[in-house]
């Protein structure tokens, strides 16, 4: 869609909705800029706010079919794999991710493509004229914007990715028509609790009374299915209602009333992302949505998202980019990369809330020299912090202390010899820093 039609389509007036509020601002910067210090708190979980922005902006159903997709990782691939899916079978679908990694427009895609910042700027005005003097954060402003677009651009499925937790989570305002919980593991503790059972309640948060909803983690904690219990929610978990095996080059999956046999593996590069593949198909299983075995197949190759095992090349050195910011998704990433024939160059740059500690005993395997990095901001930590934290973990090897994952990078690719693989990770600002830079 041309950003001339989808304007078009924007101004066309809806029965019973006034035109277009008067905008606040006319740039997406200055409205991002202004939502950061509209709320007294970066992040505040509930759903008051938002259930009452809904009800006013009457954003009840943004589509024919809601499906939204919580846990610790593997969110935003499994979004993908359904996006990518779904859009094979011939479906209009929106997706709703978060964090972006460059560019804000990331966060929402409408048949497949990212939406102008005249859309988002319309979007914002349209929130913030219903607001009136209601006080939002800044992931609910975007929030609500994402799901007005949905809506006005008539979307048959909705794919919403939970930002933090679930039970509180904005997009939980949204009664979705399948929920799906990739994995449970420790992050975000202050807010979620610090053991597995307390984080599996907040991601059991999402799922609904006689609605499916997908649980993809192999040791699902107690409460998570005492809540899904409680609720009557029609529960599928991996190895008990849907498997899957690998085969080398294929792989088969099992579900309650369809299989699949030597399925192509996924585009997105690693053994977790079949994990997120398999429950995207469970997902699927559940719903009266009409997709073809071709469908499944031609979705799984073509999924895509930026920053996750993203492999690059600079002559002979291998360049690979990973968001993983937590011990679990370290220790994915340490699995999937396994040994290599030249040596390891790790630049790592973690924010100052992440076990930095534990993520960085998880990547010990690889037995890299290290580059450590720094990132600034109120939720950043200095290099030398973090080589503190590896020092804690047992860390003897070589280890270097940066100011930023720009000068890391430098010095990693000047240290690098032919065949040696430089791995950046650690958060999406980590990778987005060198990105940005132009270093890819």
């Amino acid at each position: 869609m041309s950003a001339a039609i989808a304007l078009s389509a924007l101004s066309a007036p809806i029965p019973g909705i006034a035109g277009p509020p008067t905008a606040r601002y006319n740039t997406l910067a200055e409205w991002l800029a202004w939502q950061q210090r509209l709320h007294p708190h970066a992040v505040e979980l509930g759903l008051e706010r938002v259930a009452v922005m809904v009800q006013r902006l009457r954003l009840q159903r943004p589509a024919d079919t809601v499906i939204t997709v919580g846990g610790t990782n593997g969110k935003g691939s499994t979004v993908m794999f359904l996006e990518s899916i779904l859009r094979a079978a011939g479906h209009r679908v929106g997706s709703y991710l978060s964090p972006h990694l460059l560019r804000y427009n990331e966060r929402l895609r409408i048949a497949g493509q990212e939406l102008s910042d005249a859309e988002w700027c319309r979007a914002f005005a349209e929130v913030d004229a219903a607001r009136a003097d209601l006080s939002l954060t800044y992931f609910e402003f975007g929030t609500l914007a994402a799901l007005w677009l949905m809506q006005r651009h008539r979307i048959e499925v909705a794919l919403l990715e939970v930002g933090l937790g679930g039970r509180l989570d904005a997009t939980n305002a949204i009664d979705s028509d399948c929920a799906v919980v990739t994995t449970i593991a420790l992050d975000h503790c202050a807010w979620l609790g610090f053991d597995r059972d307390s984080i599996g309640y907040e991601k059991a948060g999402i799922f609904r009374s006689e609605r499916p909803a997908i649980c993809a983690d192999p040791d699902p904690p107690a409460r998570l299915l005492q809540h899904a219990a409680e609720r009557g929610t029609r529960l599928y978990c991996y190895g008990q209602d849907y498997h899957y095996v690998c085969q080398g080059k294929d792989w088969n999956w099992q579900g309650v009333r369809r299989s699949y046999n030597r399925l192509p593996l996924p585009s997105l590069a690693g053994a977790h992302q079949l994990a997120n593949a398999a429950a995207a198909l469970m997902a699927l299983e559940t719903l009266p949505l009409s997709v073809s075995q071709t469908a499944i197949r031609q979705g799984l190759t073509q999924a895509v998202l930026p920053g996750r095992l993203q492999r690059r090349y600079a002559g002979s050195v291998e360049w690979i980019y990973d968001v993983a910011h937590n011990p679990q998704a370290a220790g994915a990433l340490a699995a999937a990369l396994g040994s290599s024939a030249g040596q390891t160059h790790l630049v790592l740059a973690l924010l100052a809330d992440k076990d930095s500690a534990a993520v960085v005993q998880a990547l010990a395997v690889l037995q890299p020299i290290w580059y450590l990095a720094g990132i600034r901001g109120e939720r950043g930590q200095s290099g030398e912090q973090l080589a503190q934290q590896g020092v804690k973990a047992g860390i003897t090897a070589v280890t270097r202390s940066f100011s930023d994952v720009v000068a890391a990078c430098s010095a990693a690719a000047q240290a690098a010899c032919p065949g040696d693989r430089v791995v950046v990770c650690g958060s999406f600002h980590t990778v987005a820093s060198v990105w940005h830079n132009g270093s890819v």
